[in-house]
């Protein structure tokens, strides 16, 4: 008990201080009247004064004192039990329609109408403090990123991964996306909630208008400007160029707020165009529901903290039949009868709730945010947090599961333990990590007959067929540069032989001139030891320009091996997509899709 003791409420022991100079004061009058007493005959001060015997006021004063001491204490909430709670949450459905289509790659608004589309869905998920929230994206046809869920974190950590070049049908299908939300709805068995579409146009009002229900209404946000912009194809692997019409014209791709208006009111929600503030998708989600103070209760419980204050609420009731007495509050004089009234009003209002509802937990990591946040989550949710907010060193240290420890190592550049933990999963994605666990420690080898072994079990495997080839080519590399340096080495080999021959064909020389000319000893060796040392010299030149030659390689292979490394895919963008075709592909195997031939592909 005493390791779990704590205040829930500890600034009210601020109280104290206050409370402490009004006590000073009343003790600084005390002692003015103690000074009478000193000065003057007792039975004529008895006559003066109108207050009781100092005896009386003493003790009111200290059990003034103590309860003011309760009070506080009271208020601070001492608490040293855990209690389990049933988890309540509003019945407050939002569901998001993210519009990916290529009029939104259009930059009338900085950088882009898709970028600007989800800095606001990322405002509002960071504004959604309860309720359930869903993320649908939709171009020629619609996908469901998220399902209804009150881990908005999620949500936030996949919308970066989202563009218009891996939406699998193009085009603009909000009559689709709005399909798949009441679905999403049903399957969530919520009876109403909002839908709100990010687009930056239209084209069929008919397509959103068939979906108007007053317990779902639809508002929209518009993305982009009236003058409009062009689309431009860079993120389709097109630089420079822009998307035409059939006749070759440069299309512009404009925002009609008009429009959009129109669509929104028939739909009994709101438009708003996108702003800077957050006032923009604040008023678009202001549509009313009916029974929109209705709770729904969660399938889980959490615990919270039993507040004991009201214990030390029962320490005044002696305090409270004594203010009952006849000039009681009187006798306390100026400064001190006010405090006891208050003290009496408060008092009565800490009885009456004696249980503290459970605060919302800090969600900005620090020192404080772990200590608040070890109340309220178990040891595996503050390891996701801290994997979230970009600690991997502290989730190790919390993550029971082997596989997520097995993550946060990865992510920490624990790459030995981490492989080692990887291989305890036999599924294709534990191979897949063992993989780049391998190409992290550069064993490339390993790593590509992983990446193959993980092709064989599942064959559409993107990302491993993708980090296949990236492995394939730096070996390639790596054997090239190889054997660049094997012919170098070579060539030196060569270079030094070529130096023996011509030396000695300069002593032959050199002899062959001896017996030729009459020239003393000492000028043979000095012309020797001459050519000697320019001999060395040159060799010594040669040799250094070598070294520096291979270092330059080496630091050369080193950068290229770590752009190699760098370029190794972890963001979830190659799963989304490969969701998005196979769903697209099943659909139409299923024949849903219409004859649309003629429709704008933007």
């Amino acid at each position: 008990m005493l390791e779990d003791f704590h205040f829930t409420r500890p600034e009210w022991l601020m109280a104290l201080l206050p409370l402490s100079l009004i006590a000073w004061r009343w003790v600084r009058q005390r002692s003015g009247a103690l000074s009478w007493q000193r000065a003057i005959d007792p039975e004529l001060l008895q006559v003066m004064l109108s207050h009781p015997p100092s005896g009386t006021r003493r003790t009111l004063a200290v059990m003034v004192t103590l309860g003011v001491l309760c009070f506080c204490l009271a208020l601070a909430g001492p608490a040293w039990q855990r209690l389990p709670q049933p988890v309540e949450q509003r019945n407050d459905g939002l569901i998001i329609l993210y519009d990916l289509s290529l009029s939104m790659l259009a930059q009338d608004v900085k950088p882009s109408r898709v970028d600007r589309a989800r800095q606001k869905i990322t405002d509002i998920l960071r504004t959604r403090e309860e309720g359930l929230t869903a993320l649908v994206a939709y171009a020629g046809d619609a996908h469901a990123v998220v399902p209804l869920t009150d881990d908005v974190a999620t949500i936030e950590n996949l919308l970066g991964a989202l563009g218009p070049e891996m939406m699998p049908v193009p085009g603009s299908n909000p009559d689709h996306a709005l399909q798949l939300a009441h679905e999403l709805f049903a399957n969530g068995n919520l009876q109403q909630g909002r839908i709100l579409i990010v687009t930056d146009g239209i084209d069929n009002i008919n397509s959103v208008s068939r979906h108007r229900n007053a317990a779902f209404p639809i508002s929209i946000l518009g993305i982009g400007t009236q003058d409009g912009g062009p689309i431009p194809l860079d993120k389709l692997r097109q630089p420079g160029r822009y998307l035409l019409s059939q006749e070759g014209n440069q299309i512009v791709a404009l925002l009609d707020h008009q429009r959009l208006r129109d669509v929104a009111n028939l739909t009994y929600g709101h438009y708003e165009p996108a702003q800077l503030s957050d006032n923009d998708f604040l008023s678009a989600l202001q549509t009313p529901l009916p029974g929109e103070d209705d709770t729904l209760e969660v399938e889980r419980d959490f615990d919270t903290w039993y507040d004991q204050g009201h214990w030390l609420v029962l320490l005044l009731v002696p305090v409270l039949l004594m203010a009952f007495r006849r000039g009681s509050l009187l006798t306390l004089g100026p400064v001190a009868s006010p405090l006891l009234a208050t003290l009496l009003l408060l008092s009565t209002a800490a009885t009456t709730s004696p249980q503290v509802h459970a605060a919302a937990p800090v969600t900005e990591p620090g020192l404080l945010s772990r200590v608040w946040e070890s109340l309220w989550y178990n040891t595996d949710q503050r390891a996701h947090r801290a994997l979230r907010y970009g600690e991997p060193e502290r989730a190790v240290t919390l993550f029971e599961d082997p596989q997520w420890r097995a993550t946060a190592n990865y992510r920490s550049g624990e790459y030995p333990t981490a492989l080692q933990e990887f291989a305890q999963d036999t599924s294709v994605t534990g191979q897949y990590n063992q993989g780049n666990s391998l190409a992290r420690l550069g064993d490339y080898e390993q790593a590509l007959a992983q990446y193959n072994q993980v092709l064989a079990l599942d064959p559409s495997h993107e990302d491993a067929r993708y980090n296949k080839e990236l492995i394939e080519r730096l070996l390639q590399e790596q054997q090239d540069a190889e054997a660049q340096e094997n012919d170098s080495e070579q060539d030196q080999a060569n270079n030094e032989e070529s130096d023996e021959q011509q030396d000695q064909q300069q002593q032959d020389q050199e002899q062959s001139d001896q017996s030729q000319q009459d020239q003393s000893e000492e000028e043979q060796e000095q012309q020797e030891q001459t050519e000697q040392q320019e001999q060395q010299q040159q060799d010594g030149e040669a040799q250094q320009a070598q070294a520096e030659q291979e270092e330059m390689t080496r630091d050369e292979k080193q950068e290229a091996l770590e752009q190699w490394i760098r370029r190794v895919p972890d963001d979830p963008g190659g799963l989304l997509k490969r969701k998005f075709t196979h769903e697209t592909k099943q659909r139409l195997r299923r024949g849903e899709y219409e004859n649309r031939q003629g429709e704008k592909i933007w």
